[in-house]
Order: C-alpha cells, then sequence, then structure tokens
C-alpha cells in the first residue's frame, strides 16, 4: 500500500486556494477562464486524423461534453466513469473507504484521480482503435490533410507511420483529457460548482445558442440558416406558414420544458429534525422531489446511445440485429433501435402527416425512457449511499432525531423509507417524461442535455446565492432575488 500511497500523493493537482473563502469576483474570474479555455480546446483539431466517424453521437457528445474531433473529444467521460465505478464499489462495499476522516477522503480522492487517467488512456484507446477517431491513411502535402479514404494527390502511408499516427492521437486525447481533469479541479477549488457541471451545461448552452440564433448557412441549403429565429423570418418572407410555425413550435418547447424541469428541481420533502441533546433547536432535513437528480436520464441515454453503436457495428458487418438504419447512417429504420429513437411528433402533427404508427412509436418510447429511468434510479440509489438506511445513519452520526420518536437508528430508517422511495420512483419518472417530450415535440437540443443544463444551472443559482449574496454587485444581487 505504501507503494500506492506514494502514487496518489504525487498525482498532478491544483493547489487550493490559502484563504478560506474566495470573494464572488475570484470565484467568477477562475471560472469564466476555464470557461474560455474549454472553448477553445473544443476548436483544435486533432493532428492526423483520417475521419471522425463518432461526430455523429450528439447524445453521447451532450452527456460527455464533447467536441469530438478535436482535443476535448473525451470531455468528462473518463472522470465521470472514474466516479461511478468507484462510487458503485465503495456504496456496495466492496471496496469501504472512510470519508469521514482526512485520510479517507484524500486516499477516495486519489483513487478517483488515478481511476481517471487509466480511463483517459483507455478510453483514447478505445476510441482510436475501435474506429472511432483512426489515423489517417493518406497524407496531402499541398493542404496538409489526413485522409482514411484515397483522395487526389494524396501519399498513401505505410502500415508503420498509420500506427505511428494512431499512437500520436492517444497521446493529443490523453493530454486533452488531462487538461479536462485538471480544469475540473480549478473549478472546484477556486470557481463555482463543479467542472463537470460546467462543461455539460457549456456545451448544451452553446448547441441551444447556436440552433436558435445562428446566422450561418447550412452546407445542405446555403438559403436557409442554422438559427431557428432567423430561419422564422426568412420563411416568412417566402410565404411559408407551415415552416415557420413547426421552427416556433421547437423553440416554444424548449422554453416549457425549461421551465418545467425548474419547477420540478425546485420541489422538496422537508422532513423536521431536532439535536438530541439541545432543546428547541432543530433543522428540515431537505429530500427534492427528483431526488437521484439527473442521474438515471444520464444513464438511460447512455445506454440507448450504445445499443445505437452496437446497431450500426453489426450492420456494418452484416447481422442487422439490433435494427437497421437509413441511408443518411443515422436515421433508425426498423428493429429495436427504432423503439428507442425519439420520432418528431410535433413536426409531423403540424405538418398533418402524424400516423397511428408513429404515435405508438412515440408512446413505446416514452414507456421505454420512463421505465429505464426508474430501473436505474432505484439502482443508484441503493448502491451510492441515497437509501434510508445510509441516511439514517448519517442523521444519526450528526446527532439529529425525529422529534417524538425515540432515539433508534431502525425507527428513523422505516420513516426515511416512507419517504425516499416514492420520492425516488416518482422523480424518475417526472425526469424520464420530461426528457422524451423535449425529444418527441422537436426541442432546440437533445432532452437528456436539456434537463441537465437545468439542473445545473439551477443548482448552481442556489449556490452563489447562498454563498455570495453579500459580496457581489447590488444589480446582480438584485438579479439573484438578494434585497
Amino acid at each position: 500500500m505504501s507503494f500506492l500511497d506514494t502514487i496518489l500523493y504525487n498525482l498532478p493537482e491544483v493547489v487550493k486556494p490559502t484563504q478560506k473563502k474566495l470573494s464572488f469576483k475570484e470565484k467568477l474570474k477562475w471560472t469564466l477562464i476555464t470557461l474560455v479555455l474549454f472553448f477553445v480546446l473544443g476548436m483544435i483539431p486533432l493532428f492526423g486524423l483520417g475521419s471522425n466517424a463518432l461526430q455523429r453521437f450528439e447524445i453521447l457528445s451532450i452527456i460527455l461534453g464533447a467536441q469530438f474531433g478535436s482535443l476535448m473529444s473525451l470531455g468528462i467521460g473518463p472522470i465521470v466513469t472514474a466516479s461511478i465505478v468507484l462510487q458503485l464499489l465503495n456504496g456496495s462495499g466492496i471496496i469501504k473507504f472512510d470519508l469521514h476522516s482526512h485520510e479517507g477522503r484524500q486516499r477516495y480522492q486519489g483513487i478517483q484521480k488515478l481511476l481517471s487517467v487509466f480511463f483517459i488512456i483507455f478510453e483514447a484507446a478505445i476510441y482510436v482503435f475501435m474506429g472511432g477517431l483512426p489515423a489517417g491513411s493518406y497524407y496531402d502535402p499541398a493542404i496538409n490533410m489526413f485522409s482514411e479514404q484515397p483522395i487526389p494527390n494524396a501519399i498513401p502511408l505505410s502500415d508503420s507511420q498509420v500506427f505511428t499516427l494512431d499512437l500520436l492521437i492517444i497521446l493529443q486525447l490523453f493530454l486533452g483529457g488531462l487538461l479536462v481533469m485538471l480544469m475540473d479541479e480549478v473549478v472546484s477549488k477556486w470557481g463555482f460548482g463543479s467542472g463537470i457541471s460546467l462543461f455539460i451545461a457549456a456545451g448544451v448552452s452553446q448547441s441551444i445558442v447556436i440552433r436558435a440564433l445562428s446566422p450561418l448557412h447550412p452546407d445542405n441549403n446555403p438559403d436557409a440558416f442554422v438559427g431557428a429565429i432567423p430561419e422564422i423570418f426568412r420563411q416568412i418572407s417566402l410565404q411559408a406558414p407551415t415552416e415557420a410555425i413547426v421552427l416556433a413550435s421547437s423553440i416554444i418547447a424548449t422554453i416549457l420544458i425549461f421551465v418545467i424541469a425548474v419547477y420540478a428541481q425546485s420541489m422538496k420533502v422537508e422532513i423536521p429534525l431536532s439535536f438530541g441533546r439541545i432543546r428547541g433547536h432543530g433543522i428540515r432535513w431537505p429530500l427534492h422531489f427528483v431526488y437521484t437528480s439527473n442521474i438515471p436520464v444520464i444513464l438511460v441515454s447512455a445506454l440507448f446511445a450504445n445499443v445505437q453503436l452496437w446497431a450500426r457495428l453489426l450492420q456494418n458487418w452484416g447481422y442487422p440485429l439490433l435494427g437497421t438504419f437509413g441511408a443518411d447512417g443515422n436515421t433508425p429504420q426498423s428493429g429495436f433501435i427504432n423503439w428507442i429513437f425519439a420520432p418528431n411528433v410535433l413536426e409531423l402533427l403540424l405538418r398533418g402527416s402524424l400516423t397511428w404508427n408513429i404515435l405508438l412509436h412515440a408512446i413505446v418510447f416514452l414507456i421505454l425512457l420512463t421505465v429505464g429511468c426508474v430501473i436505474f434510479s432505484w439502482f443508484w440509489v441503493q448502491t451510492s449511499g441515497m437509501d434510508a438506511k445510509s441516511q439514517a445513519k448519517q442523521i444519526m452520526s450528526s446527532g439529529l432525531q425525529m422529534p417524538g420518536f425515540r432515539r433508534d437508528e431502525r425507527v428513523l430508517e422505516k420513516l426515511l423509507q416512507k419517504k425516499i422511495n416514492p420520492l425516488t420512483i416518482l422523480g424518475a419518472i417526472t425526469v424520464g417524461i420530461l426528457s422524451g417530450l423535449a425529444d418527441i415535440s422537436g426541442a432546440l437540443t437533445n432532452g437528456t442535455g436539456l434537463l441537465l443544463t437545468v439542473m445545473i444551472v439551477y443548482k448552481l443559482y442556489e449556490e452563489v446565492g447562498k454563498q455570495h449574496m453579500m459580496d457581489m454587485n447590488p444589480l446582480v444581487r438584485k438579479f439573484m432575488g438578494g434585497k
């Protein structure tokens, strides 16, 4: 263990601030610097890349906060994977950490960082050698461009040169993943919230802004606009009211889902607790209605995306066991993958082409997504220390108890079960339905990404308002709801 401790204590890390509490301006400065760096790194392409087969997986890129084909191709994937694996191992009792002691927390964080480094290398190798981000087999010196397919005037590369390029791409992905890990630490120690949440919210927000306001033109239609709002005015000028209404409906759907998600996130059940040794003093222990937050819909969406990935590989190998894709390679046409792909019901309804088969398809998709959310939510509660028994133990160790009941962990556990079990199921159903409705209504971004952003921004709002209401600018304070 001494060798492991030597590794853990010598891993790269960001130094903590010396002062106990950083000011609002200081945290805002480091948060913005990290955010700008994240966007800049996402625009730097990988040298030697032949093709970007991962570009079509929009759901994965949203969940991972990634920009496939750039230094940010891995996104937060390795960090999240390491965190989930370690939480499951610790929650199930396979590996136990004493998180109440400084040494135990330090060891836990060190092993999580070491696991993150392992998954950075592992995922980078998988992306490259499994054909997601392969090196180019041809090189055109005139335009300094690599390609996986032969192009005019391109020089074919030998197997050893291609392998060297593969290793070079893995090295770039490793450096990008390491930078993301360090930037996450910068935000956690010097900024607001966590870098993981910040990068997800930034990626989704960027997608929404581009799809709503961008004046650029898509490659397949040089006259149209990428942004929905300028395209609405163009369609009105062309006297095409149906197209304008369809675009407007996507904006309205995004706003409605955003408002409903904020309301659901703000709902909570407060359990009154009292200090056993201090009479007349107590607190309220909050249990959020969306008890497991966005974890279930992340896991279900990641599962659906991986099923689609395997279905595409099986189709390419000549065994379409999970279904087939259309000519564009992105839209499922048949099989199981067709049922886990959301149809745009609202657009079809407005165009008058909605059929009973498509409506049944949407209902089955909503059911599969919601059931998956419930299953993963229940599993997450039982394995991550959020169950009634763990919560009762935490409350008892804090010197609190339920007023009117004797101080017994088993009694408190039974009382908490009556609250936590319904919240686990109802919260997961709500999240699943909201995410599914965002998908079938044609919102400006993926439903999972929209819910993630809402929950992240709401928690950030609560944190900033709680910690920095008095030291922020008066105008900002008024905007945050202060006086």
